[in-house]
């Protein structure tokens, strides 16, 4: 039995990308986006579940995560690779079509000669600098980038051209990201005119189609919202507003869930734990569970974090240890040994969410998800 769990709802998943599709028009495609092991969901459950509610897109970081999902999928997918390539893996990506990101001239061009020593062609998605100032390319290297992609047209495939906005999540960034938009446009007109024309333009992620909607154009690229989560707290009031929606319409489909492995009484008087952050005021009952800050359980949940066991609430009490963390279950004497422990979850009416997490420990949702550990067994419910 392992330490830990995590199951994935693929009914919430579902609920989740249905609501994300109506506030799409029906010609723009989704793209999934599996950076960061699926956001901690795991890449190798999340895809074949996508795929089985028609998901056939995928984003990732990397040509690691890229390999994942080419040996997780099945039939016809699209893998879109936008940040960092192995040069081990170069030949990899061109021999399957591996879609990417390009955003200097040196990739481009180390790519292009695997691409013409192989006599296949690359397919590339053109990333433009409009204000994010992390990668991209500037305005500056647009002609040359035209004049190369112009001479070698048998060997480059055009797939599509995006940016990424800095923080379309918060309304404090709407001047920044309006310039971004009128910077992006300007370089789609431009490539357009040097006869280049992809198949693709993209620039929004989650965030972005719910505050800037007619930015979608052909393709979003979305992450925290098929997972049951919102990009931050404002888009989720203002999306709620704007739709006259009284409930949440997404669905968290991540459950993380451990067991008791011991169970122990403590003397009033006694400290609890390492160090002596946490004083027994009254005799206690106490309950080791066995998962801590190496799994991505945060150590700043000493003392104040939550797990759910036998339809009760009950409180991480002393210092969250690398391995194991503790729970006074004084007030439930119906606890055993093996008794399921929801971390992340639902059960009945009592729920741990994701967001607890996050407020707790000054963590974004992203930063919490992406931290559970990727050994811990991953599994669709």
């Amino acid at each position: 039995m392992p330490s830990s769990f995590i199951e994935i709802n693929k009914n919430a998943l579902a609920n989740n990308i249905k609501h994300i599709t109506s506030l799409i028009d029906d010609n723009v495609v989704i793209s999934s986006v599996l950076k960061g092991n699926a956001y901690g969901h795991g890449i190798n459950i999340m895809v074949p579940a996508l795929q089985e509610i028609g998901i056939n897109h995928f984003s990732v970081f990397n040509s690691l995560e890229a390999q994942q999902v080419y040996n997780s999928a099945k039939g016809n997918f699209t893998i879109m690779i936008m940040g960092d390539i192995n040069d081990e893996d170069a030949e990899w990506v061109i021999d399957n079509e591996i879609e990417f990101y390009v955003f200097n001239l040196h990739r481009i061009e180390n790519m292009l000669k695997i691409a013409v020593k192989k006599q296949k062609p690359i397919n590339i998605h053109l990333e433009i600098e409009t204000g994010m100032n992390r990668t991209g390319f500037n305005k500056e290297n647009w002609n040359e980038l035209a004049e190369l992609i112009n001479k070698n047209k048998t060997h480059i495939n055009v797939k599509g051209i995006c940016t990424h906005y800095a923080g379309s999540e918060s309304i404090s960034n709407y001047m920044r990201i309006k310039q971004q938009r009128q910077a992006f446009k300007k370089s789609i007109k431009y490539f357009k005119s040097q006869d280049i024309k992809p198949e693709r333009i993209h620039s929004s992620c989650s965030a972005a189609i719910l505050v800037y909607p007619k930015d979608n154009f052909d393709m979003v690229r979305i992450g925290i919202l098929q997972y049951g989560l919102w990009p931050s707290r404002e888009t989720f009031i203002s999306h709620l507003t704007k739709k006259k929606l009284t409930n949440d319409p997404l669905t968290p489909i991540l459950s993380w869930k451990s067991y008791v492995m011991d169970i122990k009484h403590v003397s009033k008087g006694e400290y609890i734990g390492y160090g002596n952050s946490y004083l027994a005021e009254t005799n206690m009952t106490i309950a080791s569970i066995p998962v801590g800050y190496s799994y991505g359980y945060s150590r700043s949940l000493s003392n104040q974090g939550r797990v759910i066991i036998k339809n009760s609430r009950l409180s991480v009490i002393g210092i969250v240890n690398m391995n194991m963390l503790l729970i006074d279950i004084t007030t439930n004497e119906n606890i055993t040994i093996k008794d399921e422990v929801i971390l992340i979850g639902s059960n009945n009416a009592l729920e741990i969410t994701v967001s607890s997490f996050g407020n707790i420990t000054d963590q974004l949702n992203y930063e919490v998800l992406s931290r559970i550990d990727k050994d811990i067994p991953r599994t669709i419910k």
